[in-house]
């Protein structure tokens, strides 16, 4: 009890280092997180901030560890669940305040904050192929390389060159990409609770209008097949080996199963979308009945690939 009021005490008077690091225009208080992530649901930040370079970024952290105040990095919020409650820490953002772009030759030089979409693009613009997989993915490329992240037979694992990242240490390090140990939405960065801060991407020339056709496939595959209309995080299971979750959710008859606001859509069924007022409640609670039923039904154990943030005791 006396440890939980200490941080209490501390958090309240962690402002002035926060705003001595970021400035006053870079820090928020109590900031809804419903705005910040693609569900459209949760909770306030006590303290929201961004960074306006890694060197910020490594002493908001650096200050956090010392005060023992827990902290969380966000990127574009598109596989996340904040609860109802919100989240006590400092919530640090790594967006398009640190999202600039380069490209040199066949190879591309990103910041975390930087969206696949906004990347992938960049790679069309200079006739580079190999980054159409990810022009559809709604998450920033520090996301994408913790949790190795692909669709359509593409993965991040297949472009990197090197990461560059804060350590569990809080030290600046640049790793190849064959220590990364990425596999299936894992990786060494992801194990290891290291912070994305850039990456070096490796392409190839292309035709670009070959590039743009295959990115308007996909983008045409996602509108087909994907709930785009409705608020959501994403895939919410990974993918059991041998099978699909979505099939394996449809099959147990759980197509449009709703818990008051949180549904499975009825467009793709490995997918829980905000239907209208949802909470954080509502989906954790259909995300449990779905992982029961599913188990009952076929003894396969599906393991959430969305992210949770709020929900420790």
């Amino acid at each position: 009890m006396k440890q939980k009021e200490r941080m209490i005490v501390n958090i309240e008077q962690f402002k002035p280092c926060l705003e001595q690091i970021v400035g006053t225009e870079a820090l928020m208080e109590h900031e809804p997180m419903n705005r910040h992530t693609t569900f459209r649901i949760g909770g306030p930040a006590r303290y929201f901030v961004t960074p306006r370079s890694p060197e910020q970024v490594q002493r908001v952290l650096s200050a956090c560890r010392q005060e023992d105040i827990p902290w969380f990095i966000l990127g574009n919020g598109s596989n996340l669940l904040v609860s109802d409650r919100g989240y006590g820490g400092v919530v640090v953002r790594i967006g398009s305040n640190l999202g600039a772009v380069e490209v040199a030759g066949e190879r591309i030089r990103a910041q975390a904050g930087a969206l696949l979409s906004q990347t992938a693009h960049a790679a069309l613009a200079h006739d580079l192929t190999g980054m159409e997989f990810a022009a559809g993915i709604p998450g920033t490329l520090g996301g994408a390389c913790l949790m190795n992240a692909g669709a359509y037979g593409g993965e991040m694992r297949q472009i990197l060159i090197s990461v560059t990242a804060l350590d569990a240490d809080g030290e600046i390090c640049e790793i190849p990409a064959d220590e990364l140990e990425m596999g299936y939405r894992t990786s060494l960065l992801m194990k290891r609770g290291y912070v994305v801060l850039g990456a070096g991407l490796q392409l190839a020339h292309g035709d670009a209008e070959q590039i743009k056709a295959r990115m308007e496939v996909l983008k045409n595959l996602r509108v087909q097949k994907q709930p785009l209309e409705c608020p959501s995080a994403g895939s919410t299971f990974k993918r059991p080996e041998g099978c699909f979750a979505g099939k394996l959710i449809m099959d147990a008859g759980l197509r449009g199963y709703r818990v008051g606001g949180a549904q499975v859509s009825e467009k793709h069924c490995g997918f829980v979308i905000n239907a209208g007022g949802a909470t954080a409640e509502d989906v954790c609670r259909l995300i449990g009945d779905v992982h029961r039923i599913v188990y009952e039904k076929f003894g396969k154990e599906l393991e959430p690939e969305v992210r949770f943030l709020g929900f420790d005791a």
